[in-house]
């Protein structure tokens, strides 16, 4: 099964300015995804998608394929992930290569490991799924989450089942954004990264933060020792 890493590393971030490519600990953000990817050795390319002639020199530096820049239609701000995808599946084809497989790897998620990329293609085979998405517990069951009024009356702010205890409640899980492994020709076909026959990588919450602002940066940074 041929696959590809797709590492989208689009320049202008509005949040934290050049996130993906700040230095966390000794090198550029977007740097941990593509030694995972490489170290998995499940990839014939490892691929980051930019815009950025900067962002593919630090790419080519830390071994990622750079063979072309992201379109301007691909680059602004109201394109999708989805959009990404298509236009490098799409130039690879054109140079008349084709995989059966693409994994979404996200630059703003630098503690998902190669041993995740690995469990993450045995689940794909294990299940014969046409998608595997990462996903960690959530901090709080959304029991206890609800939309306020603009007075902040809390009248029946509590969910049934949310008065129980913490400790049991049931296991809630989100999308972490680390893990997107999907079968092309499904993509091509449904124009989605999931459905019906998706299936979810739990990973341990202290290896699924996902970085969008200057406290996740720090918390990332805090943790990196520890994975």
């Amino acid at each position: 099964m041929r696959s590809i890493a797709i590492i989208p590393a689009r320049s202008g971030s509005k949040g934290l300015p050049d996130k993906n490519i700040l230095k966390l600990k000794d090198k550029p953000l977007l740097a941990y995804s593509v030694e995972a990817a490489l170290e998995s050795e499940e990839f014939a390319v490892v691929h980051v998608s930019t815009d950025s002639p900067i962002y593919a020199d630090i790419a080519r530096q830390f071994g990622a394929d750079e063979p072309f820049l992201r379109s301007e239609e691909t680059s602004s701000d109201i394109a999708s992930s989805e959009d990404a995808i298509r236009e490098v599946l799409r130039r690879y084809q054109e140079r008349g290569v084709t995989f059966d497989t693409f994994m979404l790897l996200q630059p703003t998620s630098p503690l998902r490991t190669a041993e995740d990329i690995h469990a993450a293609f045995a689940l794909l085979k294990e299940k014969n799924a046409d998608s595997v998405i990462s996903v960690c517990e959530m901090d709080h069951s959304p029991l206890w989450c609800n939309t306020l009024p603009e007075d902040g009356n809390m009248h029946d702010f509590i969910r049934i089942g949310g008065e129980k205890r913490r400790q049991d409640l049931d296991a809630y899980y989100r999308i972490n954004g680390a893990i997107y492994l999907v079968k092309t020709d499904f993509f091509q076909r449904t124009d989605s990264l999931y459905g019906e026959n998706t299936y979810a990588y739990k990973m341990p919450t202290g290896r699924s933060v996902d970085i969008d602002c200057r406290t996740d940066f720090l918390i990332a940074e805090a943790l990196l020792g520890n994975v």
